[in-house]
């Protein structure tokens, strides 16, 4: 029988709603008769190793829920990317604390912890369960119909787009923006959940799914730009020519790599500035400006979807349900059913752990430069409630005098 401690992390990019996921574990673990304490580990697992711990049962459930309904991560978090050796030094923190179950709220990579930690557990006949709560806004996790973050980070960016698209209508010319996303493109494409009229932006929204050809990019906004004298565009920060190759490393003089030697595609504005000088260079439009979200659509309070919020707090709570009642370790996935509900499933840690879902191409148009109404079916649900809408003057013209 595991012991009555509890341990929970958060790990990778913040969200809007990830501390819905840790509050849904504290305060359902407090309810279960046996649990002594819940800890939490201060910057995921860089925490466990460091044995930086705090008493989330000292914690007022008032406190809580506050903290619940603040974006970010309140425990903080890490961009460690544990190997083997790394996660027997998680286990031996475990083992020495005495915790009986290890939650770890996050996407691909903190997946795969909790699979390489629970391994070691069950090497040593140590009676851990260990659960993986899905995170993440690229909504590139497997087995999930969608995860948490995700719906608030699309919520943003449509209303960004709705915005800049209102903007671009005033002063007409070529706007780019550059979303998250470096191997799936959901995030992107939720940028056309703020069209409300059919000549509204984004015009042309480009995805990791499909292969990033230049020519026919320039070819693309010069089109739209003719039609209909300006253009906005949406652009993943991990569109790739046919090699792979990020399109960043193909028309930068100097490349950026993170801890881990990624190419560094979030943080900075390299691919916008680059996209908007090959537009002025190349097709000689003048009014072009980018901007790149980075880390504005991750955390941004006062835009999250209330359905983000409720489901990020029941998958915190169904792990610690998994965890008392099942007898099997897993990672916790969403399941849409019916039109709209969702269930939860405790899914295998091997099904889910290192694996990256894309976009599917029943998502994506023919062209490769917009999504379908199976994707805008998909996606507006989560969304939430009062999504606002923009509207515009009616065309009743004045007949001219001077100028007939």
């Amino acid at each position: 029988m595991a012991s009555g401690k509890i341990l929970v992390a958060q790990g990778g990019g913040p969200t809007a709603v990830i501390n819905q996921s840790m509050v849904g574990v504290a305060l359902e673990a407090r309810r279960h008769r046996g649990i002594e304490h819940v800890y939490g580990a201060r910057h995921g697992v860089r925490g466990i190793i460091n044995e930086d711990f705090v008493h989330l049962t000292q914690e007022t459930s008032h406190n809580l829920e506050m903290v619940a309904n603040t974006p970010s991560s309140a425990l903080g978090s890490t961009r460690d990317k544990p190997d083997i050796k790394y996660c027997q030094e998680i286990f031996k923190v475990l083992q020495a604390h005495e915790i009986g179950h290890f939650f770890y709220i996050g996407g691909n990579d903190s997946s795969d912890t909790v699979r390489i930690v629970s391994a070691e557990a069950h090497k040593a006949g140590y009676p851990l369960r260990c659960i993986h709560i899905p995170k993440t806004i690229d909504n590139d996790l497997v087995g999930n119909d969608h995860t948490p973050g995700f719906p608030s980070a699309a919520r943003f960016v449509a209303q960004a787009f709705a915005g800049a698209n209102l903007d671009n209508a005033a002063l007409p010319g070529v706007y780019v923006g550059v979303v998250m996303g470096r191997h799936a493109g959901f995030l992107t494409a939720a940028s056309a959940l703020g069209k409300k009229f059919s000549d509204d932006g984004p015009h042309l929204i480009y995805m990791p799914e499909r292969t990033f050809v230049l020519e026919k990019f320039l070819a693309d906004v010069k089109a739209t730009y003719e039609r209909l004298g300006r253009c906005v565009i949406a652009v993943s920060e991990g569109i790739h020519d046919a090699s792979g190759a990020p399109i960043a490393t193909l028309l930068a003089k100097q490349v950026e790599h993170d801890d881990h030697g990624n190419v560094q595609l979030s943080g900075n504005g390299a691919l916008a500035d680059l996209l908007c000088e090959e537009i002025k260079s190349k097709l000689g439009i003048k009014r072009v400006r980018g901007d790149t979200f980075g880390y504005l659509q991750r955390s941004f309070i006062g835009c999250v979807s209330d359905v983000d919020q409720r489901e990020a707090r029941e998958v915190g709570e169904k792990a610690v349900q998994f965890a008392m009642w099942g007898q099997r370790s897993g990672s916790v996935a969403i399941k849409r059913t019916g039109f709209y509900s969702v269930d939860y499933e405790l899914l295998p840690l091997e099904a889910v752990a290192g694996k990256t879902r894309t976009m599917e191409d029943e998502f994506i148009t023919e062209s490769g430069t917009d999504v379908t109404d199976a994707f805008r079916m998909y996606l507006r649900p989560l969304l939430g409630s009062g999504m606002p809408d923009a509207f515009r003057l009616r065309t009743n013209p004045v007949a001219k005098v001077l100028r007939p």
